[in-house]
């Protein structure tokens, strides 16, 4: 206990997300992570992982980007509204304060973070809180501070409490030295971003605390994710996102990458199923702790085509960004899942068409409810 006393007096870290600015971080007091030597070296055995899948107290860190609110929905359907806790260090809208608990959590607060899962019987921790792509590259050191020293304090209080914990990756964690079509599950990973870099950290680091301390790490490598409810997050795969609210509002849109940049996408409503189906899958079916998910792969040109079906008006025109542009050319074309569908059953529902049909729909209908309100 002594070295946990000294360690809570050392950790102080500040306060941050992407909308604190790189010069707060640099001029907070850091702490530093306890990965490097493990408190279980000091503190004797860690209780025994979570088995309990049938209720399990959740924590889901960086509710309120692009994927939190939808799973949090999910899971309290599944589990109970008071067993699934969001957490962000923003202010949450009015809907989803409403709709079950939600705390402030800084996940480069470890002492913080640590009370909540202790205060909160927490068992499992979905670990969303992110910098993603586009952003980091522009902002370096707070991608190097959220995705790498947040994930050590993850890691950690997930091991010292014997959490049940998720942490996803992404296409990004593949270079252009990866086989790109199909991206199998093992072969090299080189990325040439800051968030695909950590990315590979995180995978390795929870492969790393699987064996070694024997947690319980989840990771799935997602596509891009598609969803009508949630604004794009700085991810070169945003342009899919903005393509179908711009499309129903304006008629035309601008894309950013060139029209024939084939990349790994899925529909919002595969990924969290297939998060919880991982989530829920025995341990002794895993033969992995990370796996590849896909749904379907599209260009640019070929989701235009989809839309025009509908919105047969619609107009596309291309300003290629170069920095976006080359991280996609890095990035898996087709990815390759055939683990997740034989070790856990996972299998996709939407495929295009059946995505451009949801999207429009879905963006439609709540255009229309805004306006009469």
């Amino acid at each position: 206990m002594l070295v946990m006393q000294l360690l809570r007096g050392a950790v102080k870290h500040a306060g941050s997300s992407p909308q604190f600015s790189v010069e707060r971080l640099i001029s907070a007091a850091r702490g530093f992570s306890s990965s490097s030597q493990h408190l279980s070296d000091f503190e004797g055995t860690h209780p025994p992982p979570c088995t309990d899948t049938e209720h399990p107290k959740i924590l889901i860190t960086g509710g309120l980007g692009q994927l939190g609110v939808g799973l949090a929905k999910l899971l309290r359907r599944r589990f109970g509204k008071n067993n699934v806790i969001l957490s962000d260090i923003r202010k949450p809208p009015n809907h989803v304060y409403h709709n079950g608990p939600f705390i402030f959590s800084d996940i480069l607060d470890s002492k913080n973070l640590r009370e909540i899962v202790v205060n909160n019987n927490i068992s499992w921790l979905i670990h969303y809180s992110a910098v993603l792509s586009a952003v980091g590259e522009n902002n370096i050191a707070l991608a190097k501070e959220v995705n790498i020293t947040g994930l050590h304090n993850i890691l950690d209080i997930a091991t010292d409490h014997g959490l049940r914990v998720f942490v996803p990756s992404t296409i990004g964690a593949f270079g252009p030295s990866s086989p790109r079509d199909p991206t199998p599950e093992l072969c090299v990973q080189r990325p040439r971003t800051i968030y695909g870099v950590s990315k590979v950290h995180a995978e390795l680091m929870g492969e790393y605390y699987h064996h070694r301390y024997g947690l319980d790490f989840r990771c799935l490598r997602y596509p891009g994710i598609i969803s009508a409810n949630s604004n794009p997050g700085g991810g070169t795969t945003d342009y899919a996102v903005q393509i179908f609210h711009t499309a129903v509002k304006t008629g035309c849109f601008e894309c950013n990458l060139r029209s024939d940049t084939l990349l790994p996408m899925m529909y919002i409503d595969d990924c969290l199923r297939a998060t919880l189906e991982f989530m829920e899958a025995p341990a002794d079916s895993l033969l992995s702790r990370t796996y590849n998910i896909s749904a379907m792969s599209f260009t640019p040109h070929d989701l235009v085509q989809e839309m025009q079906k509908v919105l047969p008006e619609l107009k596309v025109t291309y300003n290629v960004d170069p920095l976006l542009q080359a991280i996609a050319d890095g990035w898996p074309m087709v990815l390759e899942d055939i683990a997740a569908r034989r070790d856990w059953g996972w299998k996709h529902e939407f495929d295009l068409s059946e995505l451009v049909q949801t999207m429009l729909t879905h963006i439609t209908t709540s255009n229309q409810r805004a306006q009469a309100n």
